[in-house]
């Protein structure tokens, strides 16, 4: 396993927001100014780092039938901990934070990594995958608030950097302004990674269609179809005959 593979792979080709597009919720909402941005990704960082070590290091300790309640016992942990430390130190990011700190605890990108990776890897690789999932979540925050803040404010982390001649763009920081920036990073993340739609849909372009209950039925059902359509052509020509 390489290690550093397992932590850049968060920060543009599995990027948890641009390119899994998980998270949206505190994506849109909380990217109206570039310090809010940090401060979320900050603390999604430090909640996936957390989480997916313990959860490394209790993986065979935890039942299977209680899995997901488990692991979201643990990341409500390390999401209330990080609460009373943002509260106590850095209050105004507290407030403007609101109601998407506490939800952190059902953040897809925290129990999508806890299931996917930390539950099945050794502790070192779980901490790594963390990192890079908390860091490319943070730029991918950070890129959107940076826009939206300049474009829609004049500012940037509070100073100005638009000549005060120019009037902000209000659509920025407005729920449409949002989907706009977002959509534009998917596409240029898209293209820096050189990713390709599928060239077919449904499980014809699943990886895994080999033995999966669901291929097996989509091809017995194609086949199906098929063979209803030779029959249907055969009649058409005996009439005609």
């Amino acid at each position: 396993m390489s290690y550093m593979k397992e932590f850049t792979k968060g920060l543009i080709k599995e990027n948890p927001t641009l390119v899994t597009l998980l998270g949206m919720c505190p994506t849109l909402a909380i990217t109206t100014m570039a310090s809010n941005a940090i401060g979320m990704g900050a603390a999604a960082t430090f909640v996936l780092i957390c989480s997916n070590v313990v959860i490394s290091l209790l993986k065979k300790v935890i039942p299977k039938a209680v899995r997901l309640p488990s692991y979201i016992v643990i990341i409500a942990g390390f999401v209330t901990l990080i609460q009373l430390i943002l509260q106590a130190f850095f209050p105004a990011i507290y407030d403007a934070l609101g109601i998407y700190l506490p939800l952190i605890t059902v953040n897809c990108i925290i129990l999508g990594r806890a299931e996917m990776f930390a539950s099945k890897n050794n502790v070192g690789a779980a901490a790594l995958d963390g990192a890079g999932m908390g860091v490319g979540f943070t730029l991918a925050l950070l890129c959107m608030g940076s826009v939206r803040e300049i474009f829609g404010s004049g500012t940037w982390f509070g100073l100005q950097v638009c000549p005060e001649f120019m009037e902000p763009m209000t659509l920025f920081i407005l729920p449409a302004g949002g989907f706009f920036v977002l959509g534009c990073l998917i596409a240029l993340v898209n293209k820096i990674a050189n990713r390709q739609p599928p060239k077919a849909a449904g499980c014809a372009a699943c990886p895994n269609r080999e033995g999966c209950p669901s291929a097996v039925g989509e091809t017995a059902a194609a086949e199906k179809i098929s063979e209803n359509a030779a029959k249907a052509a055969e009649n058409e020509k005996k009439e005609e005959k």
